[in-house]
Formats: C-alpha cells, structure tokens, sequence
C-alpha cells in the first residue's frame, strides 16, 4: 500500500488489520456485521490513536456486497475466506487496483491478489495455500449432488 491509497476491508474482527492498513494507507473503510466487535474495533482505534479508520456496521449480505457508492478503491482486503470472488467486489477497484483474499474450499484454500489491469481485465496471482475462517454473507456455490 502506499500512502495516498483508499482501501475497503471486509471482517473489521478486532480491528487490528484495520490499524496495520491505516499505518500504510490515506484511509481504511472497514466493514463488520457483528455490533459488538465493529463497536469493539472502533473503541480500540480511538485508544490507540488510529484517526484514519472508519468502521462501519453491516448485516452480514451487505458486507459481500462492499460499498459501491464509496468506490473505487486503490484496494480490498477479504480478512477472512470465501469461496468465489464476488463480481461486484472486483467492480470497485481502481485501474491497477489490488484485491487480496484467501478463496476456495477445504482443505485447501489459496490466498490470493487480483489487480484491476482495466475496465473488465484482471490479473490473478496465486500466492500461497492456506485455510482461513469464511467470512459471513458471502454465498456459497451451487453445488452438484446425485
């Protein structure tokens, strides 16, 4: 990240993410679905002084959808796994925005990096495997079963 970034985190959690964006980034936008650790998060930023982070509550189905009418952003974090990148996620980036998440199934799941390369281009790159916890919201896949 660089400094005159805007960047959108979806799963604030403890909000501890957030603060490490907000040391790197202008400012985080981060998106929790439960009252109590959105509340929590912001409690802790003030504390310790983090002035460049806005967490805003959700319902969960909201989450997924990210905050169209505040994009585009320079980047998205996924702090937590899905199991497809929404679409209308990726529509929120800038040009030569990144979006990182871990996605797929378990046992293995891969975290990942898309960058925007234009209007309907992406980029993806593989970084690792790994297994994270799903974020809530994000709908699963139809399935086949016989």
């Amino acid at each position: 990240l660089q400094r005159h970034e805007r960047v959108l985190e979806i799963g604030t959690g403890s909000g501890f993410m957030a603060a490490l964006l907000s040391h790197r980034a202008q400012q985080v936008v981060s998106l929790e679905c439960r009252p109590a650790l959105a509340k929590m998060a912001r409690e802790s930023l003030a504390r310790n002084g983090v002035v460049n982070v806005r967490v805003i509550d959700v319902a969960a189905a909201e989450g997924a959808r990210g905050l169209p009418g505040e994009a585009p952003f320079d980047a998205i974090l996924l702090s937590g796994s899905v199991p497809e990148l929404p679409r209308e996620l990726l529509q929120q980036l800038k040009p030569g925005g990144r979006l990182a998440a871990v996605v797929g199934d378990e046992p293995v799941m891969r975290a990942v990096v898309v960058t925007r390369a234009g209007d309907k281009a992406f980029a993806e790159r593989v970084l690792f495997d790994t297994v994270a916890p799903r974020l809530e919201g994000f709908a699963e896949p139809n399935r086949f079963s016989f």
